[in-house]
């Protein structure tokens, strides 16, 4: 055997043993091989190595449902490939497409059958078109199944393997330290061939959480991820994955199985003969999130879940305060990691993320702005019987309605420089497609649906779509336009790339600054955002630039030297760098 199979070997059998520890490792480890490599395919002989070469300054994401445009008379995939290619082709070159699953509930993230594509919006082959076309992201759902799946059908009926395929727990045990994103009951009674149960339900009570002290739910999920990986998906991200692993007496989060999981996922696509890129999704305090990056044998890459609310709140306030004393504290992405940094997703705008560093006060001032701009709030439960925001629900571009200090005329100006600060940070820009087109509030669609996030859920007519885009006028098309823009310069800049250095500068509040060095250190850019209203004059002090060099404002075209103030307009950005040709 070489040395990388016995390598792999010996890991994958000292993780099964830490999940398993009842199990013989060794038989469990030759099912996670077929599992995963079926059909005889083969693995690498060595793994991947951690490295700064997975990403690059010319990766961007965009966010989307798979039905986010529709006209009532082609399959929405095949209208959103064609949205894709009109006007994401040099934009972006990643696309995350939401469940695209059969489901009965939560927009997908209630799943029926992970072998399907949802018939109402195409087929795999219009999955695999996308996803040749550019890199795609697919999500597994793997905390929880529809209550109406054929899984939990099966377990009801009693049949096996499905019979231990659900998380069961009594309404006698302790569950108060259970961490909660939602405020329902967390136990479900159900009617099974083998008496009354209570199931597990992290979410809802349609979405019943599996059972991964089974190693035979471990198994399946393996075997879905393989059907992605052959359909074309390269970037899998692990939904809800934080609340897989449940113990009672526990908080019932993060626990030590849960990681080990993610780690042999992590084994498993670092000897994946494809590039397969894992991303967690833990929206939970920085401390919490930072710790799926593991010793750099978990997650490639992790969402930045405080920097939604921490920019939203910078921009109402009209300060970059809070913003950047979180920025000053975040570590730089370990060697073949990185951040994933988005302000806008298809749930709301999670506030768990900005505890500890957001004030209650601060909060609260945010929360009555948004509603005083149609938006919405959604809450959770605390242990100790009460609640607490767990998310704001509302568009990004109606959020920037107003500010703490009232409405104005510069909500397209402040909307597009809360979209530059995502492109400037450490880390890879993600977009959700109602950002990109400057969606409002679907308050039509709430109450037709009853449900908070619809809100931020629109489905747009692609007849009326496209006639907007067409119109330089309509605030889709401004916007659209100058976040394009400004993403084609981006994927130019070496500055730019998702592990390039980055320092916080201390500047004035009002303007959100940021020192990127390429990995070569030939090409400096002073990212400049002024969150306020004001216009902001900066002394030429503020910056080193360098004397001897040319620096020039990658958005205007502007000349600086070592010596000269440097102005912003209200909401104003510039990309300050000394090298050409960008």
């Amino acid at each position: 055997m070489a040395s990388g199979s016995a390598s792999f070997g010996a890991r994958l059998s000292r993780l099964l043993s830490d999940i398993y520890p009842d199990l013989d490792s060794e038989i469990l480890g030759s099912k996670v091989v077929e599992a995963f490599w079926p059909d005889e395919s083969h693995r690498r002989k060595r793994p991947r190595r951690p490295g700064n070469g997975l990403w690059s300054e010319a990766d961007a994401l965009l966010i989307t449902y798979g039905n986010s445009i529709v006209d009532g008379a082609h399959k929405p995939l095949d209208l959103l490939y064609d949205f894709l290619l009109r006007h994401m082709k040099g934009v972006v070159d990643g696309v995350h497409i939401l469940p695209f699953f059969p489901y009965t509930s939560d927009d997908g993230f209630a799943v029926t059958d992970y072998r399907k594509v949802n018939p109402e919006l195409g087929d795999w082959a219009d999955i695999r078109r996308i996803g040749a076309a550019f890199h795609l992201m697919s999500d597994m759902v793997l905390n929880h199944v529809s209550s109406q799946s054929p899984w939990f059908n099966a377990y009801r009926q009693g049949q096996a393997p499905f019979d231990r395929f659900f998380y069961e727990a009594s309404p006698e045990d302790d569950l108060s330290a259970v961490v909660r994103p939602r405020t329902t009951p967390l136990l479900q009674e159900v009617d099974t061939a083998n008496g009354v149960k209570n199931v597990w339900c992290t979410f809802s009570h349609d979405q019943v959480d599996l059972n991964f002290e089974n190693p035979e739910v471990l198994l399946e999920i393996l075997r879905i991820i393989r059907i992605h990986i052959d359909q074309g998906v390269r970037i899998i991200r692990l939904d809800a994955v934080a609340f897989i692993w449940k113990q009672v007496g526990t908080n019932s989060i993060h626990l030590p199985e849960t990681h080990a999981i993610v780690q042999l996922l992590r084994l498993l696509a670092d000897y994946a003969t494809e590039t397969v890129v894992l991303l967690t999704e833990t929206n939970v305090p920085r401390a919490e999130n930072l710790s799926y990056f593991g010793n750099r044998n978990e997650a490639h890459v992790v969402y930045n879940f405080p920097l939604p609310p921490l920019v939203l709140h910078a921009m109402l306030a009209g300060s970059a305060t809070y913003l950047r004393k979180w920025a000053r504290a975040m570590p730089p992405a370990p060697l073949g990691c990185a951040y994933l940094n988005f302000t806008a997703s298809h749930d709301g705008i999670g506030m768990r993320p900005a505890e500890g560093v957001l004030p209650q006060d601060e909060v609260d001032r945010m929360i009555t702005t948004i509603r005083e701009s149609g938006g919405l709030v959604s809450m959770r439960s605390l242990p100790d019987g009460g609640e607490a925001p767990y998310e704001v629900n509302c568009t990004l571009f109606d959020a920037m309605t107003r500010t703490f200090a009232g409405e104005d005329d510069l909500k397209v100006a402040r909307f597009i420089c809360s979209q530059t600060i995502p492109m400037s940070l450490e880390g890879i820009p993600a977009f959700y497609i109602h950002a990109m087109l400057a969606t409002p509030n679907d308050h039509e669609a709430v109450a037709r649906r009853g449900m908070n996030r619809a809100i931020n859920r629109h489905r747009w007519d692609y007849p009326e779509l496209t006639e907007r885009l067409a119109d330089p006028e309509t605030e889709q098309a401004r916007v659209l336009t100058a976040l394009s823009d400004r993403l084609r310069i981006r994927a130019r800049q070496p500055a730019f790339h998702p592990n390039a250095t980055q320092f916080t500068l201390q500047l004035e509040d009002r303007v959100y600054a940021l020192w990127r060095q390429s990995l070569d250190r030939a090409q400096s850019i002073f990212a400049l955002h002024n969150v306020s209203a004001d216009e902001v004059i900066l002394p030429p002090a503020a910056l080193n630039l360098i004397e001897g060099e040319e620096w020039y404002d990658l958005l205007t075209g502007e000349v600086f030297e070592g010596e000269t103030i440097i102005p912003l307009t209200p909401y104003q950005c510039r990309w300050i760098t000394n090298r050409r040709g960008g």
